[in-house]
């Protein structure tokens, strides 16, 4: 079987067994038999579900992380190796990210002989519900780590080409629910209560303003409200409206200054209203801030070997892969995908062509990583 196949395969094996942030048991078993078979060194560390191996011999250690984890989503691809697991999808392409460092894996170990150090491939899990950085970090998976490099499949650009940037890449990921109170009624007689889902649909729009008019134009900032719930029936005004949506940024002091502009708005609502308005705010990833001078390591390195490169535009997306650069210098990356759908969609379809040139890239990546002072 070539290289080539081999990945796919794997991929496809992946992507037909599904699983979701946490519970990613099975997923875990597959890994650590491929590395195993392929000599590599797993490393005991005290983890539920997650691998991490180690290629090479000496002091200084460069990372390669993938993500493996799926997402609650029903898939639709119609492609022969749909998942299996009803209702679950590799629908972000982790099981292809999977795939490129299981590949890395195998040609750095070829080439272990003359590797100027270790590289530690981690395969995390729960990227999606931001957790499974943080817990591979606990376990010592960075410990003497000196730079971590990693990926995202790209579905907006062609195969074959690179993107990355210097500095804030991917946003702030915060969470709000907002619990308006008001008081029901008959709705005929809307004068006798405080209607919430008029007050609720206020809200949403003056949400809006916040990007619009309190945030200056140059700066990065969505708010988007993407649930509302309230009432069970058409001829009585509830008593209670849920809201929930979300905030990215990419700078912390234009957060925290969402995040006032929010309770400001809804206590002031709240009170024209003769209402009550509970927030409540979760904050998700950071931004992932990229190293200025790995970041053009990673561009230079990608156009050395054929990619066409270019500076990434800012991602209001947010990564679970930004708590490791709080910790340690890096580079995160885009690789063209070509789907014709997007990432998180049902009928998500990245080319498998990428895959064997990506693991070609990152093993290189790793390699020269280490030579560099």
């Amino acid at each position: 079987m070539t290289f080539k196949q081999q990945l796919i395969d794997w991929r496809r094996e992946l992507h037909q067994n599904p699983e979701l942030s946490g519970q990613e048991v099975a997923t875990t078993t597959r890994i650590r038999h491929w590395l195993e078979s392929a000599g590599l060194r797993l490393l005991p560390y005290s983890l539920a579900t997650g691998v991490v191996a180690e290629v090479g011999h000496g002091d200084k250690v460069i990372a390669l992380r993938a993500d493996i984890d799926a997402l609650p989503i029903h898939e639709t691809s119609g492609v022969a190796f749909s998942s299996r697991n009803d209702g679950v999808m590799h629908a972000c392409g982790h099981d292809v990210h999977s795939s490129v460092i299981l590949g890395a894996a195998l040609l750095l170990k070829e080439r272990e002989a003359q590797l100027a150090g270790r590289v530690r491939l981690l395969f995390q899990p729960a990227e999606e519900n931001f957790t499974g950085a943080k817990a591979l970090i606990k376990a010592g998976a960075l410990e003497n780590v000196s730079a971590i490099f990693g990926m995202h499949n790209e579905p907006g650009l062609p195969v074959g080409t690179f993107a990355t940037r210097g500095g804030a890449f991917y946003a702030n990921v915060d969470r709000f629910v907002l619990r308006v109170k008001g008081k029901g009624a008959h709705a005929a007689r809307p004068h006798e209560g405080h209607d919430p889902i008029v007050l609720a649909s206020q809200l949403v729009i003056a949400l809006q303003t916040i990007a619009s008019r309190d945030i200056d134009t140059l700066d990065s900032v969505v708010v988007s409200v993407t649930r509302i719930q309230g009432g069970n029936t058409w001829n009585v005004l509830p008593e209670n409206v849920e809201l929930e949506g979300t905030v990215r940024t990419h700078r912390a002091d234009i957060q925290k200054q969402v995040e006032k502009r929010i309770r400001e708005i809804a206590t002031g609502l709240a009170s024209a209203f003769g209402a009550q308005i509970e927030v409540e705010w979760f904050n998700g990833p950071v931004t992932l801030i990229n190293d200025e001078q790995w970041a053009a390591f990673a561009m230079q390195l990608a156009q050395s070997v054929g990619y066409q490169t270019q500076t990434s535009q800012l991602h209001m997306g947010g990564e679970d892969f930004a708590v490791y650069l709080q910790t340690i210098p890096g580079a995160f990356v885009s690789i063209g995908s070509a789907s014709p759908y997007g990432l998180h969609h049902s009928a998500f379809n990245p080319d498998e062509a990428l895959i064997e040139d990506a693991a070609r890239y990152f093993a290189t990546l790793a390699e020269q990583a280490l030579l560099k002072n």
